[in-house]
């Protein structure tokens, strides 16, 4: 790789001067955990004024919080409990974030529930649910249908024709869960907040028996530092219970964790719509065209071992694989196709029985210490979770907050809101002589920063080898790796390659890009 040059002035901090605001002055609130509870509420708490601080152990939405089946939806499966309230407000979020709040990371989606003979459901019976489904959004998407099998196959040509009576069709939306995290640290961090990943906690602080802050060390070079504030929020989810043993030795177990594994195929044929694959009465699996390719799950188990551990294990793709096999073509499911596969962890409350029975609710809880702990949450909802979670953060004694979140706007857009169509657009028309950008680098710009694709286009216009492709199979560009990491937060070749860039995931990360962008970390790192 040919030398890269450095940026100019970062969008965030470096490390080093990170620190220092941590240690420096005493926070509002200390957020611990920058997943999809941490983001939200540093989001939401910073936009009240509050003077907010973000840790996590690993990086933003390092762990579970990028390792969803990329979905927002209303939830088509709770109206079989008859939560339908549940579903309108899933749907009101929904429509939020796709047309106000993140447009360009959030997109409408197709979906089909192919009706077999023999299968678990009738068309007539699919066909009142979605019809149900489409009128709790007001019809936004259209109207919940029964299709026929001849639309879906034109739809989705890897689908099964054997048997298929027809198909109930609905509309819902997908996103990409990494970059809505990393946008909304960027606008946390806009309203004020001051963030750091890759910094663990090590203990926490009390004073007077309350918690009033944490030690952290950085775990890219082990300097050590503390943050202290008038209260913590532990939003570590798989680890919620691990921090709240440091704030009290007796506590007792308040969660239990599910594993949901994915799998990442190659395409070999269109795929126009996705498909809610019906596997009983109650279960189904998902197969959702997604970055060029198509995601393949969810599995639903208890899950008892180390978090830091969690991963999809062949006996998990041998399940994926099979279930996708009830409506999908055996040669679009070979193994060979295979590009990636993850696995997260949903956080449950604790209790008896089968964890896909278990409530998907976010529960808060006080410790000993008057630390606050937040778990379980969904991307949907994770903006009304923030206020929910903000709204009892003032109410706890003792810390002299009591903000009125009814003063924060409702919707306050992220960085980058933008049509992709109208970005993707201008990237190709409004370009200098000699600095055209490829349409298909366009599109991957416009599709993953909105608006601030113009910033990227900008570094490719001033450093034209800025332009080169990472990966020759990839639109993902060099000025991508640069962007990460001067205004991303990007410090490994996994934050780069997984989260703010998708090219693990499309099995485009080869040892020898992985070498290259560790290479210009490295380099270009300002401590």
């Amino acid at each position: 790789m040919n030398t890269i040059p450095t940026l100019g002035a970062n969008h965030s901090a470096s490390r080093a001067q990170s620190r220092h605001l941590l240690s420096s002055a005493t926070y509002d609130l200390l957020v611990i955990g920058g997943g999809i509870l941490g983001t939200a509420v540093a989001w939401t708490a910073a936009q009240s004024g509050l003077k907010v601080a973000m840790v996590d152990a690993g990086d933003f939405a390092g762990a579970t919080s990028s390792a969803s089946s990329k979905l927002v939806h209303g939830g088509l499966r709770y109206l079989q409990t008859g939560a339908v309230k549940l579903v309108a407000e899933n749907h009101k979020e929904r429509r939020a974030l796709a047309t106000d709040v993140a447009p360009h990371l959030v997109n409408p989606l197709t979906f089909f529930v192919p009706v077999y003979k023999g299968g678990p459901h009738s068309a007539p019976k699919l066909g009142a649910g979605v019809f149900l489904y489409s009128a709790l959004s007001a019809f936004r998407d259209g109207m919940g249908r029964v299709s026929t099998p001849a639309h879906a196959l034109q739809q989705v040509p890897a689908l099964k024709a054997e048997g298929l009576r027809s198909v109930a069709v609905y509309g819902d939306h997908q996103m990409n869960d990494s970059r809505v995290a990393v946008m909304t640290v960027r606008a946390a961090v806009d309203s004020g907040a001051v963030v750091l990943n890759h910094a663990e906690v090590t203990g926490l602080r009390f004073t007077g028996g309350r918690v009033t802050g944490a030690d952290l060390r950085d775990r890219l070079d082990g300097s050590e530092f503390g943050v202290n504030a008038r209260l913590v929020l532990n939003a570590t989810g798989p680890w919620v219970d691990h921090l709240r043993t440091m704030e009290d030795a007796g506590s007792a177990p308040s969660i239990r964790l599910s594993k949901g594994a994915h799998v990442v195929v190659k395409r070999r044929a269109p795929w126009h719509a996705a498909l809610t694959i019906p596997i009983d009465k109650y279960r189904v699996s998902f197969a959702i065209p997604w970055e060029d390719h198509v995601l393949l799950g969810t599995t639903d188990e208890e899950y008892t071992g180390d978090p830091a551990d969690v991963r999809a294990t062949d006996a998990d793709i041998d399940q994926i694989l099979g279930e996708a096999g009830h409506a999908i073509r055996d040669e679009h499911l070979d193994r060979d196709l295979i590009t990636y596969s993850f696995a997260g962890l949903r956080v449950l409350p604790g209790g008896p029985g089968q964890t896909a029975a278990a409530k998907r609710e976010t529960v808060v809880t006080e410790g000993r210490g008057g630390m606050l702990s937040v778990a379980g949450g969904k991307w949907t909802t994770y903006r009304h979770i923030g206020r929910v979670v903000l709204d009892k953060l003032a109410h706890v004694s003792g810390t002299g907050l009591a903000e009125d979140i009814s003063a924060i706007p409702r919707t306050v857009p992220l960085p980058g809101v933008a049509s992709p169509n109208a970005v993707a657009h201008r990237l190709l028309v409004d370009r200098e002589p000699g600095t055209r950008i490829d349409p298909l680098v366009a599109r991957n710009l416009a599709t993953h920063y909105g608006t601030l694709s113009f910033e990227i286009a900008q570094l490719i216009a001033d450093n034209p080898e800025l332009g080169r492709p990472i990966h020759p199979d990839g639109p993902d560009v060099w000025a991508q790796v640069a962007y990460a990491a001067a205004h991303e937060w990007a410090q490994t070749p996994d934050d780069v390659l997984r989260r703010r860039t998708t090219m693990v995931v499309r099995g485009l990360d080869t040892p020898e890009v992985r070498a290259e962008v560790e290479a210009y970390l490295a380099a270009h790192h300002v401590d």
